[in-house]
C-alpha cells in the first residue's frame, strides 16, 4: 500500500487510535499489504476485522498482529493491540481505498463490468498494461465490495494502472464501488442473465451495468460491446467519450477473419482507424475475442501503438483458474475446465469452444447447475440441454438435482447425444474414470457452489498420477 502513518489512516477513515500513543501513532508506517484474512498477514500490514455471517474478524486480530500487521481496523478496542476503531469497518475500508486513489495522481483506473468475462479480461488487461507500466489488477474474482478495496490498497507509489473489476448483486452496487475507486475507463462487456434471479430482468441487469459508464468523467472513456445492443445503448448515459468494440461494422476497434485452431484458440485481424494487425490468442474460446477487443480498447487509449497490442495481446496466457483452464491428460484425454461460474451465455460460449476442439474425437459435456436465474432457472437449464445436443455432444453428463432440466431439454431436443443424470459429483467421477477414453475432450462447467470445478481438476489427472 502506499505508506500513510497510522494516524494518518485513523483521519482518512473516521477512526480513533486505540492501544499506541499518539506520537508512536505517528511515527507507525502502514506499507504493508491490507488483509482481511489474518492468514494474509505481513510485516507493515493494516488487518480489516469485518464481521461476516460465520466469523468474527476480530477474534483474528491478535492472530494478524503477530504476523507483523502494524494495526486493526476494528469496531471497538482489542485489550493490548494497536487498533483504529470506527463504527463501520466497510465504510471505513472504503474511506481508506478512496483515499490510495486520491494520493496518486499519476495513477490511471480503469473499471470493468459485464454479466460474463470479467475475469478473464481483467486477467487480459493487466498483462498487456503491464507491458507498459506497474499495473494492479485483482487476484481471483475480487470484483465486490471487500475485493475491490483489498485491489485497490495493493497501489503502490509507482503504480501506472489499476484493473477494478466490478461486480453487481442489485442496483447502485457498481456505482458504490466506483466511489472508491473512480475510473477514468470503463469497460462494458455484456449484458446476459447472470443474476437474474437478483435482479428480475435483463433490462434492469443492463441499468446496473449502466452505473459504470455513468460514473465516468468528461474527459474519460467508456469502452462498449458493440455486438450487444444493451451495450452499446449505455452511449446515452455516460459524459465520456466513447469507443465502440466488436465485429460490428460501425466498432472503432474490430475483429475481422476470426478463425479457432484445432485447440479452440481464437486469431483475428484487428482493424482500428489507424490501421490493422494481426493477433492469435492463447486464451481458448472464440467469445475471448470480444475481451481482447476490449483490451486493446484500452491499451490504444494509454498510448500503445497498433503493434504493441497486437503482441501483447498475443503473448498473454491465462491466469485465474478454472476459465477454460485446458489439460491434456498422458493417455490422451483433454479436460476443459470451466466451472468456476456460469450462467447461460457462458455455457453457449463453451458449448461451441467445445464443438470446435472436438473435431474428429468424442466429446463430453460434463454440466451442473447455474445458480440465481430465478423463475426462468428451469426453462434456462433446459435451453442449454438443447443448446449442447444442437453443437453435437456425444455425451452429456448433467450433475446434481438443481441441473436436472438440463437433461430433461436435451432429451426433447431429440438428438444424437447420449444423455444421462446423476444425483452427485461422485457417482460422476465414477462413471467418467471408467468411459473416458483415449482421444476424448470433456467439458466442465457449472456455477462454481455446484463443485464441479474440483471434479475437473481431480479428472485432470490419470489414477496413476494420483497414486503412482
Amino acid at each position: 500500500m502506499i505508506p500513510m502513518s497510522l494516524s494518518q489512516v485513523a483521519r482518512v477513515v473516521g477512526g480513533t487510535v486505540h492501544g499506541v500513543a499518539e506520537p508512536d501513532a505517528q511515527a507507525l508506517l502502514v506499507d504493508g499489504p491490507v488483509v482481511t484474512d489474518s492468514r494474509e498477514a505481513a510485516s507493515g500490514g493494516l488487518y480489516v476485522a469485518r464481521v461476516g455471517e460465520h466469523a468474527d474478524g476480530h477474534d483474528f486480530a491478535a492472530a494478524a498482529l503477530a504476523a507483523g500487521c502494524v494495526a486493526a481496523l476494528t469496531t471497538r478496542p482489542l485489550e493490548g493491540l494497536a487498533c483504529v476503531v470506527v463504527e463501520d469497518t466497510q465504510a471505513a475500508f472504503a474511506a481508506l481505498a478512496r483515499a490510495v486513489v486520491d494520493a496518486s495522481p499519476g495513477l490511471t483506473v480503469v473499471g470493468l463490468t459485464g454479466s460474463s468475462g470479467k475475469t478473464s479480461t481483467k486477467d487480459l488487461l493487466g498483462e498487456v498494461l503491464a507491458t507498459v507500466g506497474p499495473t494492479v489488477a485483482p487476484v481471483g474474482s475480487y470484483n465486490s465490495e471487500v475485493g475491490v478495496p483489498l485491489t485497490v490498497c495493493r497501489v503502490e507509489p509507482d503504480t501506472r494502472f489499476l484493473v477494478v473489476e466490478m461486480g453487481a448483486r442489485g442496483p447502485g452496487h457498481i456505482a458504490y464501488l466506483t466511489g472508491m475507486a473512480p475510473p477514468r475507463i470503463g469497460v462494458v462487456l455484456n449484458v446476459g442473465t447472470a443474476h437474474l434471479g437478483e435482479f428480475g430482468s435483463r433490462e434492469a441487469i443492463a441499468r446496473a451495468k449502466s452505473e459504470l459508464p455513468a460514473a465516468l468523467p468528461e474527459g474519460g472513456l467508456a469502452v462498449l460491446n458493440a455486438d450487444d445492443p444493451a451495450v452499446r445503448a449505455m452511449a446515452a448515459v455516460t459524459p465520456a467519450r466513447v469507443t465502440l468494440v466488436g465485429e460490428a461494422e460501425d466498432a472503432e476497434v474490430r475483429a475481422r477473419e476470426v478463425a479457432l485452431d484445432a485447440a479452440g484458440r481464437p486469431s483475428f485481424r484487428l482493424e482500428t482507424a489507424s490501421g490493422a494487425t494481426d493477433v492469435a490468442l492463447g486464451l481458448v474460446g472464440r467469445h475471448h475475442v470480444g475481451n481482447a477487443l476490449a483490451v486493446a480498447a484500452v491499451a490504444l487509449e494509454v498510448g500503445l501503438s497498433l503493434d504493441e497490442v497486437g503482441g501483447a495481446l498475443s503473448t498473454a496466457r491465462p491466469r485465474s483458474r478454472w476459465r477454460m483452464e485446458v489439460t491434456e491428460r498422458p493417455d490422451g484425454v483433454t479436460v476443459v475446465n470451466d466451472a468456476y461460474n456460469a450462467n447461460p451465455d457462458s455455457m453457449r460460449a463453451a458449448l461451441a469452444t467445445l464443438e470446435r476442439m472436438g473435431e474428429g474425437r468424442r466429446t463430453w459435456a460434463v454440466l451442473g447447475t447455474m445458480l440465481e436465474l430465478g423463475t426462468e432457472s428451469a426453462a434456462l437449464h433446459a435451453a442449454v440441454g438443447a443448446e449442447a445436443v444442437a453443437r453435437g455432444v456425444e455425451e452429456l453428463l448433467v450433475v446434481g438435482q438443481e441441473a436436472r432440466p438440463l437433461a430433461t431439454g436435451a432429451i426433447e431436443a431429440a438428438g444424437g447425444t447420449n444423455v444421462r443424470h446423476v444425483p452427485d459429483a461422485e457417482t460422476a467421477e465414477r462413471l467418467l474414470r471408467a468411459e473416458l477414453a483415449p482421444g476424448d475432450v470433456a467439458l466442465f462447467k457449472s456455477s462454481r457452489d455446484a463443485g464441479l470445478r474440483l471434479l475437473g481438476d481431480t479428472l485432470a489427472t490419470t489414477p496413476e498420477e494420483q497414486h503412482p
